[in-house]
Formats: C-alpha cells, structure tokens, sequence
C-alpha cells in the first residue's frame, strides 16, 4: 500500500511539473468533482430521510404536514422516541470516537485545527442520529448534517489522493462550502460561509476552490429529480426614502433577538447538562418537550420550511406568529439543549423571518402609505437575524440576496445585517459555531497585544542598589542573581545608571575597597527603556543591546524606575501575534 502511495505521490509531482500547474491550479480541478460529491451526499440524505418518514410515518415530505395528521398522542411519542434512539446512537459514536482521538468529527475543526481526516464511522454514526432526531420532528435544521456528510465525502477524496494536510484541510472545506450550496440553492453565500466563518479569509487561494465546488454543487443538485429550492421568494418591493430608517430599526431588534436566542441556547444546554441524565434520556426528554408542545402547535416540527414559505405568501395574524414564534422557541431550546444533533443554522431563518413580519405588520398598521408589505420586513429579517446569530454579516447578506436574486433587496438588507452584527457581538452573546467564538477570542487578544506599550510588561527590578552601596554588598546580588548589571537609583528612585559585573570585577583588585561604593563604578552603557515606548521600539533597543532585560524609566523627563522588561516576554508577545 505505501509503494502504492508512493508511486501515485512521484507520478502526481512529475504531471504538475511536466504541466506547469500551481498546487492552487490542481485544487481548482480537484474541487470539481468535491462539489459532484458534495451534491450527492446532500441528495442522499434528502432522499433516506423522506423514505423513513414514508415508512414510519406514513408519509413524506413536511414535517408540520405529517404532525397535523398524527393524533396528539402520536405527536408526543414519536419524537420522544426519536430522541431516545438518537441518544443511544451519540452514545456509540462517542465510544468510537474516544478510540479515534487524534481525530475530530467535526467539519469545522477538521479543516481549522486538525488535519483535515474526519473519521467515516463516527461521522456517519452521528449522522444517523441526526437524521432520526430530524425524522422524529426535532426542532432543528437538515443542513448540519448535509454539510457534515459533504464535508466527509471531500475529505476521503483527498485522503485518497494524498493530499498534504494544508490542501486536504482546503479540500473538506470544498466539500462543505457544496454542502451549504445544495441545501440553500445559495453558492455564492455557501462558499463566503465556509470562507467567513470556518477560514475567516477570502484570500483567493482559497476562495477560488471553494466557489468551483459550490457552483459545481448547485449545477449537480437542479439536475436530479424533485429538486426544488427550500424558499420560494416572492418579488420583493423597491424601498426609498425615510423607509430604510424602519429597516435600521429592524436591525436593532433582530440584533438584540439574535443575541437573547444565543444565550437561551447556552442556558437550555446547561440546564440539560444539569439533569445528569444519561445522553439516551437527554434527548428523550428533549423529544417529549417538543412532542408536547406540539400538541397545541404542531408547526414546530421540522426546521420551519413550510412556515416560513407560507408566512412569505400570505398573511399570519401577529397574535399567531408572536404565541409561534414562543412555541417554536421552546421547542428549539428543548432540542439543541438535550444534545440532538443538526443545524441551528435554519431555525434562524425561521425566526428572522417570523419577527421580521411581525414587525412589518405593526409597522404597516402605524404607516400604511409608506412602508412595504409585512413579507418585505420577513424577508430582511431573515438576514439579519442570520447575521446577528452567526457572526457572519457578508454570508447573509449574499444568502438573502441569491433567494430572492432582487436587487432592490440589497439596501435595506445591508443596513439591517450589518446592525444587527454589531448589536449581537456588543451584546457579548457569542455565535452559534465555536470555532468563531475561537476567532474572535483570537482577533481580540490579537487587538489587545498590538496596543501594549513596554509599561505593560514591566516586571519588578530585584537588583536594585544606592550610590553609597558598597562593593560587598554588591557582590552579593551578583551571586544572588544572575544577571550582569544592576541598577543604581537615587532616594527619589530616580534611575542614575548601571553597575556592570565586568567593572565591579576589575574593582575588586585595587586598594582601599572598604571605601569604595556604587557612585565610583556607575556606568551609563545601559539606555532604560521608557514606559510609553512601543514593542517595535523596545525590540530595536534589545536587537542593539543584545541582553535578556532592560531598565524601564517613566520618562526621560520623570526616570523613575519602575522595573524591566525581560526579552523572553516581548518575544513571547510577538509570538502571539503571529499565532
């Protein structure tokens, strides 16, 4: 097998040579048949999980169809069951992947900080228990799944072709970006997803791949059968004047909604945690939540497509979409909270959509002559509410825009993302994907170290002496520390200059050394460091003074010693920057 591998590594190195293809080049080819792949994992999954529906339930297709047939006794065991099932499947792909830990199955951490392998067992496994928690009514979204397959399908490619780990990483996130694209017929928006919120670049050396697999993906996914597109938008009105303020106010609110919805998803996760129940039981109880709630509304089953579709292209009234909107909560918390897993990525767009009508229509009853219909505010909310719930503004603004590939969408939808971006991150809420928490944890500490000055990273001078302090006493510091200079200061602490172990040294041998202190072997090699001083600065003076500290003065006006900085943390500092 290793001759076999070898071989295929020298032949693929001679071809690029003989060619003259880039590693950049043979990625574009390869992200050709990643988004074939990618499509066909998407339609796969579609396609089991509207069988097992069939055959369990009787029939396919919408989940709220299906649950306004069942009897509410059907409507509350089934996804308690589900949930069961589900568990004790998460329970076996935990097992398997404590056997494979040097490993992640997760897409998102395969492509960031692991090596781009994602294990096919656990994978599937978990994606098994995605889809009974689907098939069941959880309230959550098919996409998780959808893009985990696709992902892994990419990342078996290039495990087959030997990918080194930088191009396979780049491969899974093809695979994920055709993913996105087959699940929201949005390739644009899939590949600045995977770009924004998994790479956090849009370098073109990247890019580039993942918009072939996306493309690729959405040409491959219209062709089979029965496909259609989830939403169905309709023609979305022109927007002038004082109206795009109602929109920026739409930005506040959903930005504030999308925030209160991240920490409702981190409560309802500890809250299960706190239960202690085994994973099993978790999600069974999970599943009764949502069995129960929709007995009185049996909308919350599934990831809302059919809503969604329904609130676009007629009218709800606002008491129904507000007593939903709670009821869909609950159940969505109820879900994700237990463990199940899956999207949370549709449900968003279920409750942008369900707020920003709600809006529209309060906004139309105030101001009739002057603002769009109620769907107009759905539409934009959609967005914003993605954009505040994933960190990811420019994805959600070029979703929205592919759905309803409306021009006169983008205004108002730009002013509502972007607002509601910011009111989300200054609400400190997170984002739905860990690995942004990640990056913007990374960007901020990033910010922070670019801002330190030299009095940042003072530490405490020990080696500290007086004018009149005597040779011996000297000595001993120079045997208590190993350092070659100490520090002269005068009562004020004001700093006066060094005393080099060289020249306290060559002290040592002359006459009369009981009268001899600190003034008669001062030195002023030394220049302090200044506390205002920036890190480029400070590692100049060290590059010149090629030791391990420095003395840290005030000011040249006010050299006041306050301690030194030692090499090894500004070094340290850099080191951090460029992580």
């Amino acid at each position: 097998m290793d001759s076999v591998a070898s071989r295929w590594l020298a032949l693929r190195t001679r071809w690029l040579r003989v060619a003259r293809f880039s590693e950049v080049s043979v990625m574009l080819l390869w992200a050709i048949p990643t988004g074939l792949l990618g499509a066909l994992a998407t339609w796969l999954f579609r396609s089991i999980l509207f069988e097992l529906d069939r055959l369990v339930l009787g029939q396919g297709g919408s989940l709220v169809a299906i649950a306004q047939h069942l009897p509410p006794w059907q409507r509350v065991l089934v996804p308690t069951v589900g949930g069961l099932l589900a568990g004790s499947l998460l329970v076996l792909a935990a097992v398997r992947g404590r056997a494979q830990s040097h490993t992640t199955s997760d897409y998102m951490e395969a492509t960031v900080l692991g090596d781009g392998r994602i294990p096919v067992q656990t994978s599937l496994i978990r994606s098994c228990a995605s889809l009974l928690s689907i098939a069941s009514g959880g309230s959550i979204g098919r996409e998780g799944s959808m893009v985990q397959l696709s992902a892994l399908s990419a990342s078996l490619l290039g495990c087959v072709l030997h990918l080194p780990v930088d191009r396979l990483r780049l491969l899974v996130a093809c695979g994920a970006a055709a993913g996105i694209t087959a699940a929201y017929n949005a390739p644009i928006a899939g590949a600045f997803f995977v770009a924004e919120v998994v790479l956090g670049t849009v370098a073109m050396e990247s890019l580039g791949p993942i918009m072939v697999a996306s493309v690729v993906a959405n040409i491959a996914m219209r062709s089979f059968a029965g496909y259609q597109a989830p939403y169905v938008m309709p023609a979305f009105p022109a927007v002038t004047g004082v109206e795009v303020l109602l929109f920026t106010l739409l930005g506040l609110l959903l930005g504030g909604a999308s925030a209160v919805f991240l920490r409702g998803m981190d409560a309802s996760r500890k809250l299960f945690r706190r239960t202690a129940l085994p994973l099993p039981l978790r999600l069974g109880l999970g599943g009764l939540v949502v069995g129960l709630v929709s007995v009185g509304w049996p909308e919350v089953w599934g990831n809302g497509y059919s809503v969604v579709n329904s609130v676009l292209h007629s009218p709800w009234p606002i008491t129904l979409l507000l007593v939903l909107l709670a009821a869909k909560a609950v159940a969505t918390m109820a879900t994700v909270g237990s463990g199940a897993v899956g999207g949370v990525f549709t449900p968003a767009l279920f409750f942008g959509c369900l707020l920003g009508d709600g809006f529209g229509q309060a906004v139309h009853l105030l101001w009739p002559q002057a603002s769009s219909a109620p769907f107009a505010y759905a539409i934009v909310g959609m967005g914003a509410f993605l954009a505040g719930a994933t960190q990811a503004p420019l994805m959600a603004i070029l979703m929205i825009f592919e759905m309803t590939l409306s021009y006169e969408v983008m205004l108002p939808l730009m002013v509502a993302c972007v607002i509601a971006y910011f009111v989300a991150r200054s609400a400190n809420a997170g984002s739905m994907y860990d690995i942004t928490l990640r990056r913007l944890a990374q960007r901020d500490e990033q910010r922070r170290l670019r801002t330190l000055h030299v009095r940042d990273l003072v530490q405490p001078a020990q080696t500290v002496v007086y004018p009149d302090t005597g040779l011996e006493a000297m000595g001993q510091l120079f045997l208590q520390f190993t350092v070659k200079y100490l520090y002269v200061t005068d009562a004020q602490a004001h700093f006066l200059g060094v005393v080099p172990l060289k020249k306290l040294s060559a002290a040592a041998g002359l006459a009369n050394l009981e009268h001899k202190c600190a003034a008669d072997v001062l030195d002023g090699e030394i220049k302090p460091l200044t506390a205002d001083m920036t890190l480029a600065e400070a590692l100049q003076r060290f590059i010149e003074h090629q030791g391990e500290r420095l003395p840290v003065i005030e000011s040249l006006a006010n050299p006041v010693l306050l301690g030194v900085v030692h090499k090894t943390a500004l070094l340290n500092t850099y080191v951090q920057l460029s992580a």
